[in-house]
């Protein structure tokens, strides 16, 4: 029997409520890739003060980044945005939609291609379970209902 999801308890759905905005995972893109000042992030990436300030506002509420004091000689004191924890796990999400991305929406060879530094091998994703097995997600992925209760079984 299939499960059903309840949008109102869906992980997925309350997660595109906050990284679904316009402009939210770009941002989390840029600061993972050091670009972590304010003028930096609305140079680089096209959008107005306003709307910057209110995504960065939403995103240091959520807890996905924080406010990093510093200063510059003979200047006052800014911040700068750092992920946190819980944002640096947005990591996988950000490498999944750049891959998908890159297969069903480039129109060219890929911008940017993640690489491992240490040996210069390409980084991909792949679904493993917990005992180490490489999982081939449209064949032997299921889903169980979980503590959460965020899901029900189909046709209850």
């Amino acid at each position: 029997m299939g499960v059903v999801i309840d949008n109102d308890r869906c992980s997925i759905a309350r997660a595109l409520v906050l990284l679904g905005e316009r402009w939210s995972l770009q941002i989390v893109r840029d600061i993972s890739n050091g670009v972590r000042r304010f003028e930096e992030l609305r140079d680089h990436l096209g959008v107005a003060r306003n709307v910057l300030s209110n995504r960065l506002s939403s995103l240091v509420e959520a807890g996905l980044l924080e406010r990093v004091p510093y200063r510059e000689a003979g200047s006052r004191q800014r911040f700068e945005y750092a992920l946190t924890p819980s944002g640096r796990e947005l990591w996988p999400v950000l490498m999944a939609l750049m891959a998908w991305g890159d297969r069903h929406l480039a129109d060219g060879p890929p911008p940017v291609e993640p690489e491992h530094v240490g040996c210069g091998g390409k980084v991909s994703l792949v679904p493993v379970c917990e005992h180490g097995h490489v999982v081939e997600p449209a064949r032997e992925l299921g889903l169980r209902l979980g503590a959460g209760r965020a899901w029900g079984a189909a046709g209850a």
